[in-house]
């Protein structure tokens, strides 16, 4: 009996599934292994916690697994990708693939078939593959550099908004709602804790924040409305960048949608779907939200699109190393 592994490493939260050829065993949830968003020990003892709970639940030793998939966010970044190979060989037979989350949920939604793929939880990216395979992703670039549309761009741009209301003379309920969430009981206060270093974590306002637009706040209305805006930007440029790579200039993707923003603050995707049927009139869309680690399942399972995509990977690997040491000294 084979088995295999798949681990969806969030900003918040990790998902953990094992499974044989054709069922589920066990499924674990544990805080983020993700280093960029905690500490080396904290990530560790959360990998442990997942991949003890799949044994327990399970009975199967990590030692038996056959091939890991693993969707992160940041699987680029050094500190994040060389941290959960080192660790999760350390603790895991077989073969390890490491993958974006957006490529996962792509393929959750897809199956390696063409489509676009908007994820937006606590972070966002986008990212599409075209009728002929080739891949294209725009956004992903972290907190400070991007992000559009997700829970960290919807609170930033609310607590913004609560200051240039200020100086516009609007009022929002979101000043007191976000005073009470962090428990600040006055406005300079809220000012010292917002420009601290290190920063809060704004991620956690954009629930808050759909709450007071739901009871028609404009200024929250209106943060949530420019995010999902902002996100299908990302979007049309995609699409944009797979007509070109398929040589077709009026394909058209279809869109499936994945992160908590996607499923629970509908006005972002809402929005973002006005948007992009303005320029793109017959977009289709899929209902609900995909589970990503489904995506990193079906790559662990089959082992011609792991090893495909492993190739692809060290293919793009060699290929930047050759152009690095190809430019004059």
């Amino acid at each position: 009996m084979a088995y295999f592994l798949a681990i969806d490493a969030g900003g918040t939260k990790t998902d953990f599934v094992l499974a044989d050829e054709t069922r589920t065993l066990a499924r674990q949830r544990t805080g983020t292994i993700k280093r960029l968003r905690t500490d080396a020990d904290t990530a560790q003892r959360n990998l442990e916690e997942g991949l003890r709970g799949l044994t327990a639940q399970s009975g199967i030793a990590m030692s038996a697994v056959l091939r890991t998939c693993v969707g992160t966010a940041g699987e680029t970044v050094p500190m994040v990708a060389d941290w959960l190979r080192e660790t999760i060989a350390e603790r895991v037979s077989g073969q390890l693939l490491l993958l974006g989350d957006v490529e996962i949920a792509l393929d959750a939604a897809f199956c390696g078939g063409p489509g676009v793929l908007v994820l937006a939880g606590t972070g966002s990216n986008v990212a599409g593959r075209t009728p002929s395979g080739k891949m294209a992703n725009t956004g992903g670039w972290g907190p400070v550099l991007s992000d559009q549309g997700s829970g960290h761009a919807i609170g930033l741009r609310a607590i913004r908004s609560v200051f240039m209301a200020i100086d516009e003379g609007r009022t929002t309920a979101l000043q007191q709602a976000v005073m009470d969430f962090w428990n600040l009981p006055s406005l300079d206060l809220l000012i010292e804790y917002a420009n601290r270093t290190p920063a809060p974590d704004v991620s956690r306002l954009a629930q808050l924040v759909y709450s007071v637009a739901q009871h028609g706040d404009p200024v929250a209305q209106e943060v949530l409305q420019a995010e999902g805006e902002a996100l299908a930007h990302l979007v049309r440029l995609l699409i944009r960048k797979m007509r070109t790579l398929q040589g077709d200039p009026i394909f058209v993707p279809q869109l499936a949608f994945a992160g908590s923003i996607m499923e629970r603050v509908l006005p972002v995707r809402e929005a973002l779907i006005a948007s992009l049927r303005k320029d793109f009139p017959s977009l289709q869309t899929r209902d609900g939200v995909v589970d990503p680690i489904e995506g990193a399942l079906w790559r662990a399972r089959d082992q011609q699109a792991f090893e495909a995509r492993a190739h692809a990977i060290e293919q793009r690997s060699t290929e930047s190393l050759d152009a690095t040491t190809a430019q004059p000294a």
